[in-house]
């Protein structure tokens, strides 16, 4: 089980984990924080998260697109 959630956290979208690092958060405070604005608010947290689960992975995309492109 444990294999299945950090798997989740690591490699699905890695959002959380993205922002902990960029802005020196703990990644489980920024998990509550999502949590806890989806109780309040039941579609704009999703929206977001979702919309920086896209741009995190472009930009790996883009990243090893272009260290393909320079090699």
């Amino acid at each position: 089980m444990m294999r299945l959630k950090f798997f989740i956290e690591e490699k699905v979208f890695g959002v959380c984990s993205f922002l902990g690092t960029r802005l020196g958060i703990s990644s489980r405070h920024i998990r509550l924080f999502f949590i806890y604005a989806s109780f309040i608010n039941m579609t704009s947290p999703l929206i977001i998260y979702l919309v920086l689960a896209f741009w995190v992975n472009m930009k790996r995309w883009v990243g090893s697109a272009h260290s393909l492109i320079w090699d």
